[in-house]
Protein backbone atom coordinates (compact mmCIF):
# COMPACT_ATOMS: atom_id res chain seq x y z
CA UNK A 1 0.00 0.00 0.00
CA UNK A 2 1.53 3.62 -0.91
CA UNK A 3 1.31 5.91 1.57
CA UNK A 4 -1.11 8.28 0.06
CA UNK A 5 -3.10 4.56 0.39
CA UNK A 6 -2.26 4.78 4.10
CA UNK A 7 -3.36 8.52 4.57
CA UNK A 8 -6.50 7.52 3.36
CA UNK A 9 -7.19 4.26 5.44
CA UNK A 10 -5.83 6.54 8.64
CA UNK A 11 -8.42 9.28 7.50
CA UNK A 12 -11.46 6.89 7.26
CA UNK A 13 -9.77 5.01 10.39
CA UNK A 14 -10.59 8.35 12.68
CA UNK A 15 -13.89 7.55 12.11
CA UNK A 16 -13.21 4.65 14.37
CA UNK A 17 -10.64 6.14 17.02
CA UNK A 18 -12.89 9.52 17.71
CA UNK A 19 -12.20 11.47 20.42
CA UNK A 20 -9.26 9.55 21.89
CA UNK A 21 -5.50 10.83 22.37
CA UNK A 22 -2.91 9.05 22.20
CA UNK A 23 -1.70 7.77 25.47
CA UNK A 24 1.91 9.18 26.65
CA UNK A 25 5.02 7.43 25.40
CA UNK A 26 6.22 7.55 29.01
CA UNK A 27 2.97 5.32 29.70
CA UNK A 28 1.27 6.47 33.09
CA UNK A 29 -2.28 6.07 33.83
CA UNK A 30 -2.31 8.12 37.49
CA UNK A 31 -5.27 8.99 39.11
CA UNK A 32 -7.04 12.07 38.02
CA UNK A 33 -7.22 13.84 41.55
CA UNK A 34 -3.98 13.97 42.28
CA UNK A 35 -2.26 16.87 43.44
CA UNK A 36 -0.27 19.37 42.00
CA UNK A 37 2.02 20.14 44.99
CA UNK A 38 5.44 20.01 44.02
CA UNK A 39 7.21 18.73 46.71
CA UNK A 40 4.98 15.58 46.38
CA UNK A 41 6.35 12.33 44.69
CA UNK A 42 5.40 11.91 41.10
CA UNK A 43 1.98 9.79 40.23
CA UNK A 44 2.23 6.18 39.97
CA UNK A 45 3.84 5.25 36.48
CA UNK A 46 4.41 8.54 35.22
CA UNK A 47 8.66 9.26 34.83
CA UNK A 48 9.83 10.87 37.30
CA UNK A 49 10.95 14.98 36.24
CA UNK A 50 14.37 14.63 37.00
CA UNK A 51 14.72 11.28 34.81
CA UNK A 52 13.08 13.18 31.70
CA UNK A 53 15.13 16.67 32.21
CA UNK A 54 18.24 14.46 32.14
CA UNK A 55 17.58 12.20 28.98
CA UNK A 56 18.56 12.92 25.04
CA UNK A 57 17.18 16.85 25.34
CA UNK A 58 13.61 16.15 25.68
CA UNK A 59 11.89 18.57 28.28
CA UNK A 60 8.61 18.29 30.04
CA UNK A 61 6.03 20.67 28.57
CA UNK A 62 2.83 20.15 30.07
CA UNK A 63 1.84 17.92 33.43
CA UNK A 64 -1.84 16.98 33.67
CA UNK A 65 -2.14 15.92 37.61
CA UNK A 66 1.42 16.08 37.51
CA UNK A 67 1.96 13.90 34.45
CA UNK A 68 4.55 14.66 32.42
CA UNK A 69 3.75 15.30 28.32
CA UNK A 70 7.39 15.64 27.04
CA UNK A 71 8.29 17.44 23.80
CA UNK A 72 9.32 14.21 22.00
CA UNK A 73 5.77 12.96 22.83
CA UNK A 74 4.31 15.88 21.25
CA UNK A 75 6.70 15.87 18.03
CA UNK A 76 5.87 12.46 17.62
CA UNK A 77 1.91 13.39 18.29
CA UNK A 78 2.21 16.02 15.60
CA UNK A 79 3.30 13.59 12.61
CA UNK A 80 0.28 11.53 13.43
CA UNK A 81 -1.55 15.13 13.25
CA UNK A 82 0.01 15.95 10.11
CA UNK A 83 -0.82 12.29 8.75
CA UNK A 84 -4.54 12.75 9.29
CA UNK A 85 -4.53 16.14 7.61
CA UNK A 86 -5.82 17.95 10.48
CA UNK A 87 -6.48 21.36 9.85
CA UNK A 88 -4.48 23.94 12.37
CA UNK A 89 -0.79 24.10 13.74
CA UNK A 90 0.01 20.82 14.29
CA UNK A 91 2.29 21.10 17.44
CA UNK A 92 -1.00 22.66 19.12
CA UNK A 93 -3.28 20.25 18.24
CA UNK A 94 -1.11 17.32 19.08
CA UNK A 95 -0.21 18.69 22.74
CA UNK A 96 -3.91 19.68 22.93
CA UNK A 97 -4.68 15.98 22.27
CA UNK A 98 -1.97 14.52 24.15
CA UNK A 99 -3.88 16.56 27.50
CA UNK A 100 -7.10 15.36 26.58
CA UNK A 101 -5.88 11.75 26.19
CA UNK A 102 -3.67 11.93 29.57
CA UNK A 103 -7.10 13.11 31.31
CA UNK A 104 -9.49 10.00 29.88
CA UNK A 105 -6.64 7.81 30.63
CA UNK A 106 -6.60 8.95 34.15
CA UNK A 107 -10.71 8.52 34.21
CA UNK A 108 -10.11 5.19 32.88
CA UNK A 109 -7.83 4.21 35.73
CA UNK A 110 -10.00 5.47 38.22
CA UNK A 111 -12.89 3.63 37.37
CA UNK A 112 -10.54 0.78 36.82
CA UNK A 113 -11.60 0.44 32.81
CA UNK A 114 -7.89 1.05 31.64
CA UNK A 115 -8.46 -1.35 28.11
CA UNK A 116 -5.56 -4.24 28.46
CA UNK A 117 -2.66 -4.89 26.01
CA UNK A 118 -4.73 -7.89 24.83
CA UNK A 119 -7.63 -5.36 23.63
CA UNK A 120 -4.98 -2.95 22.11
CA UNK A 121 -3.49 -5.21 20.20
CA UNK A 122 -7.14 -7.04 18.62
CA UNK A 123 -8.29 -3.60 17.75
CA UNK A 124 -4.94 -2.62 16.23
CA UNK A 125 -4.94 -6.08 14.01
CA UNK A 126 -8.60 -5.23 13.12
CA UNK A 127 -7.47 -1.55 11.99
CA UNK A 128 -4.74 -3.38 9.63
CA UNK A 129 -7.06 -6.02 8.29
CA UNK A 130 -9.91 -3.45 7.88
CA UNK A 131 -7.20 -1.17 5.77
CA UNK A 132 -5.95 -4.65 3.92
CA UNK A 133 -2.41 -4.57 5.27
CA UNK A 134 -0.51 -7.48 7.59
CA UNK A 135 0.34 -5.85 10.89
CA UNK A 136 3.82 -5.81 9.71
CA UNK A 137 2.82 -3.82 7.00
CA UNK A 138 0.72 -1.47 9.12
CA UNK A 139 4.15 -1.32 11.63
CA UNK A 140 6.28 -0.23 8.53
CA UNK A 141 4.10 2.30 7.08
CA UNK A 142 3.49 3.86 9.99
CA UNK A 143 7.47 4.17 10.64
CA UNK A 144 7.71 5.60 7.61
CA UNK A 145 5.44 8.95 8.35
CA UNK A 146 7.13 9.14 11.64
CA UNK A 147 4.61 7.35 13.94
CA UNK A 148 5.42 4.55 15.97
CA UNK A 149 3.91 1.63 16.27
CA UNK A 150 3.27 2.24 20.47
CA UNK A 151 2.03 5.72 19.30
CA UNK A 152 -1.10 4.39 17.57
CA UNK A 153 -1.67 1.84 19.97
CA UNK A 154 -1.72 4.37 22.68
CA UNK A 155 -4.10 6.29 20.33
CA UNK A 156 -6.06 2.92 20.43
CA UNK A 157 -6.10 2.70 23.90
CA UNK A 158 -7.23 6.08 25.00
CA UNK A 159 -10.29 5.60 22.42
CA UNK A 160 -11.51 2.14 23.93
CA UNK A 161 -10.95 3.57 27.40
CA UNK A 162 -13.37 6.54 26.51
CA UNK A 163 -15.64 4.42 24.69
CA UNK A 164 -16.18 2.61 27.59
CA UNK A 165 -16.08 5.59 30.03
CA UNK A 166 -19.04 7.49 27.62
CA UNK A 167 -20.79 4.22 27.16
CA UNK A 168 -21.05 4.29 31.15
CA UNK A 169 -22.48 7.64 31.61
CA UNK A 170 -24.55 7.47 29.23
CA UNK A 171 -26.24 4.36 30.57
CA UNK A 172 -26.64 5.70 33.84
CA UNK A 173 -28.55 9.06 32.32
CA UNK A 174 -30.36 6.89 30.06
CA UNK A 175 -33.08 5.83 33.10
CA UNK A 176 -34.14 2.68 33.70
CA UNK A 177 -34.37 1.20 29.31
CA UNK A 178 -30.82 2.37 28.78
CA UNK A 179 -32.22 2.16 25.38
CA UNK A 180 -29.88 5.53 24.38
CA UNK A 181 -26.97 3.73 25.95
CA UNK A 182 -28.09 0.33 23.82
CA UNK A 183 -27.78 2.00 20.61
CA UNK A 184 -24.94 3.99 21.22
CA UNK A 185 -23.21 0.87 22.06
CA UNK A 186 -24.50 -0.83 19.26
CA UNK A 187 -23.65 1.53 16.51
CA UNK A 188 -20.02 1.93 18.10
CA UNK A 189 -18.86 -2.14 17.42
CA UNK A 190 -20.11 -3.06 14.31
CA UNK A 191 -21.47 -6.37 16.45
CA UNK A 192 -18.19 -7.66 16.82
CA UNK A 193 -18.27 -6.96 20.55
CA UNK A 194 -20.43 -8.40 23.05
CA UNK A 195 -20.46 -8.17 26.87
CA UNK A 196 -22.68 -9.30 29.71
CA UNK A 197 -24.68 -6.47 31.67
CA UNK A 198 -25.65 -7.43 35.68
CA UNK A 199 -28.42 -5.65 37.26
CA UNK A 200 -27.83 -6.28 41.29
CA UNK A 201 -28.97 -5.49 44.47
CA UNK A 202 -26.91 -5.80 47.27
CA UNK A 203 -28.22 -7.13 50.81
CA UNK A 204 -26.27 -6.08 53.89
CA UNK A 205 -26.81 -7.57 57.49
CA UNK A 206 -25.54 -4.85 59.19
CA UNK A 207 -23.06 -5.71 62.50
CA UNK A 208 -21.87 -3.16 64.78
CA UNK A 209 -17.60 -3.12 64.66
CA UNK A 210 -18.00 -3.19 68.25
CA UNK A 211 -20.46 -6.70 68.72
CA UNK A 212 -18.55 -7.44 65.76
CA UNK A 213 -17.37 -10.68 67.53
CA UNK A 214 -20.54 -10.95 69.53
CA UNK A 215 -23.03 -11.06 66.73
CA UNK A 216 -21.06 -11.94 63.42
CA UNK A 217 -22.14 -15.91 63.89
CA UNK A 218 -25.68 -15.09 64.63
CA UNK A 219 -25.85 -12.44 61.72
CA UNK A 220 -24.48 -15.04 59.48
CA UNK A 221 -27.33 -17.71 60.45
CA UNK A 222 -29.82 -14.84 59.52
CA UNK A 223 -28.83 -13.75 56.60
CA UNK A 224 -28.39 -17.43 55.08
CA UNK A 225 -32.14 -17.96 56.35
CA UNK A 226 -32.89 -14.73 54.35
CA UNK A 227 -31.39 -16.08 51.56
CA UNK A 228 -33.47 -19.15 51.41
CA UNK A 229 -36.47 -17.16 51.45
CA UNK A 230 -35.07 -14.82 48.48
CA UNK A 231 -36.93 -14.67 45.04
CA UNK A 232 -34.41 -13.02 42.74
CA UNK A 233 -34.65 -9.67 43.49
CA UNK A 234 -38.49 -9.41 43.14
CA UNK A 235 -39.11 -9.85 47.25
CA UNK A 236 -35.79 -8.72 48.65
CA UNK A 237 -37.22 -5.42 50.40
CA UNK A 238 -40.41 -7.11 51.26
CA UNK A 239 -38.57 -9.89 53.39
CA UNK A 240 -36.23 -7.05 55.34
CA UNK A 241 -39.15 -5.03 56.14
CA UNK A 242 -39.44 -7.50 59.17
CA UNK A 243 -35.71 -7.81 59.77
CA UNK A 244 -33.59 -5.22 62.11
CA UNK A 245 -30.49 -3.55 60.45
CA UNK A 246 -31.01 -4.96 56.76
CA UNK A 247 -30.08 -2.79 54.03
CA UNK A 248 -31.33 -3.34 50.56
CA UNK A 249 -29.08 -1.39 48.06
CA UNK A 250 -29.69 -0.95 44.48
CA UNK A 251 -26.60 -1.75 42.58
CA UNK A 252 -27.64 -0.79 39.27
CA UNK A 253 -26.29 -1.99 36.09
CA UNK A 254 -23.24 -3.14 35.38
CA UNK A 255 -21.12 -4.24 33.00
CA UNK A 256 -18.57 -7.29 33.40
CA UNK A 257 -15.42 -4.93 33.66
CA UNK A 258 -17.35 -2.50 36.03
CA UNK A 259 -18.25 -5.38 38.80
CA UNK A 260 -16.37 -4.97 42.24
CA UNK A 261 -13.72 -7.02 42.32
CA UNK A 262 -14.47 -8.99 45.34
CA UNK A 263 -17.98 -10.10 44.12
CA UNK A 264 -17.02 -10.55 39.89
CA UNK A 265 -16.52 -14.26 39.92
CA UNK A 266 -19.31 -14.42 42.57
CA UNK A 267 -21.80 -12.58 40.55
CA UNK A 268 -21.04 -14.48 37.01
CA UNK A 269 -21.34 -17.40 38.13
CA UNK A 270 -25.05 -16.82 39.39
CA UNK A 271 -27.67 -17.45 36.67
CA UNK A 272 -30.43 -14.31 36.65
CA UNK A 273 -32.78 -14.56 39.18
CA UNK A 274 -30.44 -16.33 41.82
CA UNK A 275 -28.12 -15.26 45.01
CA UNK A 276 -24.81 -15.38 45.77
CA UNK A 277 -23.71 -17.05 48.83
CA UNK A 278 -23.76 -15.10 51.93
CA UNK A 279 -20.19 -13.43 52.67
CA UNK A 280 -18.48 -11.73 55.39
CA UNK A 281 -17.78 -8.45 55.12
CA UNK A 282 -16.47 -5.19 56.97
CA UNK A 283 -19.96 -3.91 57.34
CA UNK A 284 -21.44 -7.24 58.77
CA UNK A 285 -22.58 -10.36 56.08
CA UNK A 286 -23.89 -9.67 52.97
CA UNK A 287 -25.02 -10.82 49.60
CA UNK A 288 -25.48 -10.10 45.92
CA UNK A 289 -28.83 -10.66 44.16
CA UNK A 290 -28.45 -10.77 40.13
CA UNK A 291 -31.72 -9.51 39.26
CA UNK A 292 -30.70 -9.70 35.31
CA UNK A 293 -28.48 -10.27 32.84
CA UNK A 294 -28.43 -9.14 29.37
CA UNK A 295 -25.73 -8.71 26.41
CA UNK A 296 -24.78 -5.60 25.12
CA UNK A 297 -22.54 -4.78 22.28
CA UNK A 298 -19.77 -2.78 22.26
CA UNK A 299 -19.11 -2.75 26.46
CA UNK A 300 -15.99 -0.97 26.03
CA UNK A 301 -14.07 -3.30 23.30
CA UNK A 302 -14.75 -2.39 20.13
CA UNK A 303 -13.72 0.51 18.60
CA UNK A 304 -16.85 3.34 18.10
CA UNK A 305 -17.58 4.87 14.86
CA UNK A 306 -19.65 7.35 15.91
CA UNK A 307 -16.89 9.27 18.01
CA UNK A 308 -15.55 12.00 15.91
CA UNK A 309 -19.22 12.60 13.64
CA UNK A 310 -19.93 15.55 16.16
CA UNK A 311 -22.88 15.68 14.23
CA UNK A 312 -25.06 16.91 17.35
CA UNK A 313 -25.79 13.42 18.41
CA UNK A 314 -26.36 12.82 22.54
CA UNK A 315 -23.53 10.73 22.64
CA UNK A 316 -20.89 13.98 21.56
CA UNK A 317 -23.08 16.35 23.88
CA UNK A 318 -22.16 13.89 26.54
CA UNK A 319 -18.70 13.69 25.43
CA UNK A 320 -18.17 17.06 25.49
CA UNK A 321 -19.82 17.74 28.50
CA UNK A 322 -17.94 14.94 30.50
CA UNK A 323 -14.39 16.26 29.16
CA UNK A 324 -15.32 19.14 29.89
CA UNK A 325 -15.90 18.22 33.73
CA UNK A 326 -12.43 16.60 33.74
CA UNK A 327 -10.83 19.47 32.37
CA UNK A 328 -12.68 21.76 35.13
CA UNK A 329 -11.27 19.33 38.02
CA UNK A 330 -7.55 18.71 36.77
CA UNK A 331 -4.21 20.69 37.02
CA UNK A 332 -2.71 21.53 34.02
CA UNK A 333 0.33 23.24 33.74
CA UNK A 334 1.82 24.48 30.25
CA UNK A 335 5.69 25.04 30.64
Amino acid sequence: MAKSGLVTGLLLGAALLAGACSQSADKAVPTANASADPSEPAVTGAPEETLIRGSGGTKIAVLVNKQPITTNQIRRRAAFVRLRRMKGNSTTVARNELIDEALKLQEAARLNVVPSDTQVNQAYSRFARGNKMSVSQLNSMLSQTGVTQRGFKDYVRASLAWQSLVATRIRRQSGASGASAQSWLSASSNGEQKATEYTITQIVFIVPASQRSRLLARRRVEAKRYRAQLNGCTNARELAKGLKDVTVLDGGRLLESELPPRWAKQIKATPAGKVTRVQDDPKGVEMIAVCRTREVIGGGTGIDNNLLSGGGSSASKIEKEYLAELKKRAVIQRR
